[in-house]
């Protein structure tokens, strides 16, 4: 019986459609480069991939292009650049909104309450409890040291 579709995944596949009678080249790249992965990871897996599951994918995509970007900076490639911020940007479209430092400080106390955690040993079940809470809107690197300092205050 198959799954319904994701109305991420058709949101993405009506811009695919839109950039292809725009011909925006670059734009539609892009979004091949993210149907692409989805699809490769429904082909493994033999799964149709929710919301949840396409936006930690574009997650790991719009890192790849962050550290692409910070290594084609650091060596003074500035075209290269240009396209990773490009290729970001379009990701970023379809990435929910980013929350605040605030938003993000009364997730990582309510993660703490819920999971118990009293020291920094108990940073893994912190961690997993904010992971589906966060993902896609946050940096879980920087949210990683916040964790680790309220757990150590």
């Amino acid at each position: 019986m198959p799954q319904a579709s994701s109305p991420l995944k058709d949101l993405i596949q009506d811009n695919v459609k839109a950039a292809m009678r725009a011909k925006e080249k670059d734009r539609l790249l892009t979004l091949r480069q993210i149907t692409a992965s989805i699809k490769q990871i429904e082909v493994d897996k033999r799964i149709d991939l929710g919301d949840e599951e396409i936006i930690a994918v574009m997650t790991k995509m719009c890192k790849q292009r962050r550290d692409s970007l910070s290594q084609f900076e650091d060596a003074g490639r500035d075209d290269l650049a240009a396209i990773e911020i490009a290729e970001l940007a379009i990701i970023e479209e379809f990435m929910p909104t980013a929350m605040t430092d605030d938003e993000i400080a009364e997730a990582i106390k309510a993660a703490i309450a819920e999971s118990g955690a009293s020291s920094p040993r108990d940073m893994g079940a912190v961690m997993n409890a904010l992971r589906p809470v966060l993902q896609g809107r946050a940096d879980m690197g920087p949210v990683s040291g916040l964790v680790k300092a309220a757990l150590t205050a």
